[in-house]
């Protein structure tokens, strides 16, 4: 290859081919087809972190001769730093490494890839380094048949692209990091949709008691009211958050439940709100939070009595403003959402024990609704038990079944510590475990 000019001119021209790379194919195009214009390599194989960072796998792969479709060769990139010196040396070092196959199989103890590339072939090969201005992305390796492949010239060249295809490399890594995002929103989308009629198939219930419930949801529906849901475990509370959401102007966006008991301390803050690449240790890339999953939707808290205090002030923080910032992030991030929080203590006393803020109780408690224990409205209880009994019976295909007399009357007896929740797995197991077309024996 001549120097030079020649040489400008060519990076110039692989500059304009890089600059217009959107996908991983269009990277392994511009590899294989320009630079082996100019360097006669024969395979490629470009390494990125893993999520541990700390691990390098193989990301893009072409190869030629006998490796084309040797399956040993194409998972013998696997490697993880501080156990294998090649990777050390290529990501410690600023200009391109070659490596001499056979002098490295005369070395101590060498890697268990490197008598594979002599089996198949490979004479010699370069590695560099592959990083953009904020983040360590991996190494690129140019694998050679013959020897001579990788004079200083051509290192220089390899050298003076690298920058270059580490961005390249880099932005198509973070657009396939949103399209998993964006897929994974769309899954979200899909199972709310499943869902969207439930709350209005599973609300059942003609107390007076609940008739005042639905008559509240109905009051507060239609506006952009924070919602406050109060009542024991197993009353329905996500049921009536479903509820108001359908019939919201946001029922078209997401519904996002968040379930503040279930998540790891140490993890509130990047659930809710997101975090950036490299935030702490183990954020090995870019995640958006449930705050904006949940834009132009709404975001159900639930247990949110039990949500530690740290993260209190933080949520009233966004509650007021309106606004996130992601763990690590530089800049915050409007977002425009509706809150729905449930919980099942009292959090007056809550506030009295110090064990939860006053202004974000006040925060919250624009809308209360509270949902009466089965226990204060056993007049359900039957139409309850009817509804389950058919939905069970019709999942587990089995033929229609009834409850005896006495059944019934001890139901109308029993107290319901778990509230509805109970008595719908007390039908399920009542189910499965009935032979016959009558139930005469509760399970509890």
């Amino acid at each position: 290859m001549k120097q030079g000019n020649m040489m400008v001119e060519f990076l110039l021209s692989l500059s304009n081919d890089i600059a217009l790379i959107r996908d991983k194919d269009d990277f392994l195009r511009v590899l294989r087809e320009r630079l082996r214009e100019v360097i006669h390599f024969n395979d490629i194989v470009i390494n990125i972190f893993g999520d541990d960072g700390k691990s390098l796998v193989p990301y893009l792969y072409y190869s030629e001769g006998r490796r084309r479709h040797h399956p040993a060769f194409q998972c013998s990139g696997h490697s993880k730093l501080g156990s294998d010196h090649i990777f050390e040396a290529v990501m410690a070092a600023e200009q391109p490494q070659v490596f001499n196959v056979r002098k490295l199989l005369q070395a101590k103890s060498p890697p268990a890839y490197i008598p594979l590339f002599r089996e198949t072939g490979i004479v010699e090969f370069s590695g560099i380094r592959l990083r953009s201005a904020t983040q360590e992305i991996g190494c690129l390796f140019l694998f050679s048949e013959q020897t001579g492949t990788f004079p200083d010239p051509v290192l220089q060249l390899i050298k003076g692209v690298s920058h270059q295809l580490s961005i390249a490399l880099a932005n198509i890594l973070a657009n396939e990091r949103i399209a998993s995002q964006l897929k994974e929103i769309e899954s979200y989308k899909q199972r709310q949709h499943l869902q969207k009629e439930i709350a209005a198939v599973d609300i059942i219930g003609n107390s007076r008691e609940m008739q005042q419930v639905f008559h509240l949801i109905s009051q507060v529906a239609p506006a952009d009211s924070t919602v406050l849901i109060l009542g024991e475990t197993g009353t329905g509370k996500e049921l009536i958050s479903r509820a108001i959401h359908n019939h919201s102007p946001r029922k078209d966006k997401l519904l996002v439940k968040v379930n503040c008991a279930a998540l790891p301390v140490h993890l509130i803050e990047s659930e809710l709100f997101g975090h950036e690449k490299g935030a702490f240790t183990g954020a090995t890339e870019r995640r958006i939070g449930k705050f904006e999953i949940a834009h132009n939707g709404t975001l159900f808290l639930d247990e949110i009595g039990e949500l530690p205090l740290a993260m209190q002030s933080k949520l009233l923080r966004v509650l007021q403003e309106k606004e996130i910032e992601r763990i690590g992030g530089k800049s915050p991030i409007q977002i425009d959402f509706r809150i729905i929080a449930a919980t099942n203590r009292d959090l007056k006393k809550e506030v009295e024990a110090g064990r939860f803020r006053k202004d974000l109780y006040y925060r919250l408690d624009v809308f209360p609704i509270l949902i009466p224990p089965l226990r204060e409205r056993k007049e359900e209880i039957p139409e309850l038990a009817d509804y389950f009994l058919q939905r069970f019976t019709q999942r587990s295909g089995k033929p229609a079944m009834r409850l005896g007399d006495t059944v019934r009357e001890e139901m109308m007896t029993y107290h319901w510590p778990g509230n509805v929740r109970e008595l719908e797995h007390l039908m399920e197991r009542s189910v499965l475990l009935t032979n016959g077309a009558v139930i005469e024996q509760l399970f509890i």
